[in-house]
């Protein structure tokens, strides 16, 4: 923390270029984020509650939930407590916070998304095995190795990060803490560290990517060679909303994370931000249930509870 003794805080830019923009969109990004804290919150209660939901697809789609309700609360809480305020400060301690929190978990999703394949690839190429091979501790294996890979993710940027020297106006070109625009604020050369940067974002999106896109491509084997309409129209329905997810996600992270200049930040990269950091985890959940069977009937059961419940000082 030598370099960086002098440097106490950074402003967060947000998006101050549109100045009477400020309140419509604090409406807006407020109204999201109550809507997606409340049903990503809904999904992990049905899980944890109703024993019908305790498989393989419910448990990931569960840790889906909870990890975006963790960087989702880690970025935007506080841009719309800095639009209300005016007061855009975040401490120097307190950015490289939110960027090892957000990384990890986003990090973590993209694994999780892989290992979300690899369910769906046991369950259409090797249904009679799947039992066997989807067990209790195998899920909490995924899992775990899933969140441990995210874990280590962020270790190398927060360290070159915190080793670097910031100089002159320190406003951080974003609405959150990001590697890409820290680094534009360093001085002296940053070649190496935008190039760790790019490697380990290449390394988290083209691995699970690789698994992902290995999994679809045996289970599009799998489903040409069924016999039956009925049969493949049921498979592809399956795995049309993960697929749903895994575009819009990794579209925008590799358009983000895995260009020549990354340090070079545009009004255009908080756009696409957007995409990963808040229509992704608003979508998600309706993406995932909306057309689930098990789900809504768990959802309709604790509603006729709680119903119940109510009606019983009447009587």
């Amino acid at each position: 923390m030598t370099n960086n003794s002098l440097i106490s805080k950074f402003l967060l830019a947000g998006f101050s270029g549109c100045q009477h923009c400020q309140i419509p969109i604090f409406c807006v990004f407020l109204l999201i984020y109550i809507f997606m804290v409340l049903e990503n919150m809904t999904i992990v209660l049905l899980v944890i509650q109703d024993c019908k939901l305790w498989k393989p697809m419910y448990i990931f789609i569960g840790n889906l939930s909870i990890l975006e309700i963790g960087y989702v609360n880690v970025t935007l809480p506080n841009m719309l407590f800095n639009i209300i305020t005016g007061n855009q400060e975040i401490s120097f301690k307190g950015c490289l916070a939110q960027l090892f929190i957000f990384a990890f978990l986003c990090a973590t999703e993209c694994y999780l998304l892989a290992t979300m394949a690899y369910d769906h690839y046991i369950a259409i190429c090797t249904p009679l095995q799947y039992t066997v091979m989807m067990q209790e501790r195998n899920i909490w294996c995924l899992l775990i190795c899933s969140w441990s890979a995210g874990l280590c993710t962020p270790v190398f940027p927060i360290y070159f990060i915190n080793q670097q020297h910031f100089c002159g106006y320190v406003t951080v070109d974003h609405y959150f803490c990001d590697v890409s625009p820290l680094l534009k604020l360093a001085c002296g050369d940053i070649k190496t560290e935008e190039l760790v940067d790019v490697l380990i974002a290449a390394f988290v999106l083209l691995s699970s990517l690789l698994v992902i896109s290995v999994s679809y491509f045996c289970i599009t084997w799998t489903i040409l060679k069924m016999p039956t309409s009925s049969g493949r129209q049921k498979a592809f329905s399956t795995c049309t909303s993960h697929l749903t997810v895994v575009c819009v996600f990794y579209g925008s992270l590799s358009f983000t994370y895995m260009r020549v200049t990354p340090a070079s930040i545009t009004a255009l990269d908080k756009v696409v931000s957007v995409l990963y950091l808040i229509i992704t985890p608003l979508f998600n959940p309706i993406i995932y249930t909306l057309r689930n069977h098990d789900v809504k009937l768990s959802l309709q059961n604790v509603l006729a509870k709680q119903g119940c419940l109510q009606q019983k000082p009447s009587h």
